[in-house]
């Protein structure tokens, strides 16, 4: 399911939603726990992008987990050490991915029935913005890990 897109191999187009979107929502996600102004117009940003990141981490892992079984199985020594630490990235990218994914929409949903005040909001804002920070951290080094296996930078 996760192999080809059109007969090309689909992680190298997938990754490519990954690696905008994920930093895409951290930013925005920090914004809209930081700045209340901001929060009128980054609702429903923040709000698709907290479910589709998630859902693009997955399939970016699960395409690089055909990619590597199919076209990878075999590789030289170094070539191998590479491809082993970006795939390390994967799992943590995506438990942060879906952990700042949670938050960030309870953080909008909340805020947005007047639930979320006080030191609640303020709790749920900071872990908002720790979850961002953590899945940016993840998203660069696994996308540095990646180009660094496919370039041999």
């Amino acid at each position: 399911m996760f192999d080809e897109i059109l007969g090309l191999p689909a992680h190298p187009l997938i990754i490519h939603a990954t690696v905008v979107l994920t930093p895409l929502l951290a930013v925005l996600a920090v914004a809209y726990a930081l700045a209340p102004r901001t929060r009128a117009v980054l609702t429903w940003a923040v709000a698709t992008l907290a479910v589709v990141v998630p859902a693009a981490v997955f399939a970016a892992r699960q395409s690089g987990e055909a990619l590597k079984e199919g076209r990878f199985a075999s590789v030289d020594a170094a070539f191998g050490r590479r491809i082993a630490e970006h795939e390390a990235f994967a799992t943590p990218l995506l438990w942060a991915s879906a952990a700042l994914g949670l938050a960030s929409l309870a953080l909008v949903l909340l805020r947005r029935s007047g639930r979320l005040t006080g030191a609640a909001g303020v709790a749920a804002s900071a872990l908002t913005v720790v979850l961002a920070v953590v899945t940016g951290y993840y998203v660069l080094r696994s996308g540095h890990t990646g180009a660094t296996a496919v370039w041999a930078l």
